[in-house]
């Protein structure tokens, strides 16, 4: 795609000058900033809901249930639709009385209608699916606040590109499970790359791992990973776990 307003910079890349320039990344982070946050939100709500489910239960023939965890079936629904895909709440093993593994997970189907994702969750079956290796999974237990993962080929929910973005759940100090989101990509580009495409220079979202989420070039193509160039500098996405990397600026 042509970009104008430049001119050359080190090692080939282009390189803003103009203070309107800096503005416009200014506003590109911005745009990122508040549509991810938007879908933390929403975790954070149901995390704070799925934590007021599980305090002052315990697993036993009269502690938490599957169907306890049908009550935040209106707040998942309320959340569907729009950048969100799938959204529901993990649970830890052995959080449940009569589940030792479950998902309360609702998504979009091709039709746009609610369903449920159903797996086998029985560790002696040879098709059980652990969910505990998953990275939106091991990210929230090992104590990160939010995490993000992707983009990448979700064929075990959406079947898309897509983002997962997750929160822990923990009740009095004790993890209890993750609060979790389906973004496709598709439409996560949908919502950043016009704000991306106002930066007169090559610009592109990274996560923490330095796979490219979301860009104006097709040299750093969505789903590539970006360990550093000479010319590109990182800005910082608020305090997510994300960069905005642009040609030719200096970074934040």
């Amino acid at each position: 795609m042509p970009q104008t307003g430049m001119h050359s910079g080190p090692a080939g890349a282009t390189a803003a000058a103009d203070p309107a320039d800096a503005e416009a990344v200014r506003r590109a982070a911005a745009r990122v900033r508040d549509t991810v946050e938007g879908v933390f939100a929403a975790l954070l709500d149901v995390r704070d809901r799925t934590a007021a489910l599980v305090a002052g239960r315990s697993p036993g023939p009269a502690g938490l249930s599957r169907s306890d965890l049908a009550e935040l079936r209106p707040v998942l629904f309320g959340y569907l639709g729009g950048l969100i895909a799938g959204i529901g709440f993990i649970a830890a093993p052995g959080l449940l009385a009569d589940a030792p593994w479950y998902l309360e997970w609702w998504q979009e189907d091709a039709s746009g209608s609610r369903v449920q994702l159903l797996r086998d969750l029985d560790p002696a079956s040879s098709a059980f699916y652990d969910y505990t290796h998953w990275g939106w999974y091991t990210g929230p237990l090992e104590g990160s606040e939010r995490t993000i993962c992707g983009p990448y080929v979700d064929y075990l929910c959406t079947d898309e590109y897509s983002l997962t973005l997750s929160v822990p759940v923990t009740v009095e100090g004790v993890f209890a499970g993750v609060a979790a989101a389906d973004v496709l990509v598709r439409r996560f580009e949908g919502a950043v790359v016009p704000a991306l495409r106002e930066v007169p220079a090559p610009a592109f979202v990274v996560n923490a791992a330095g796979r490219v989420v979301a860009s104006t070039t097709a040299k750093w193509l969505g789903g590539s990973v970006y360990r550093g160039e000479p010319g590109f500098a990182r800005h910082p996405v608020g305090d997510l776990p994300l960069s905005l990397v642009v040609a030719g600026t200096p970074g934040g």
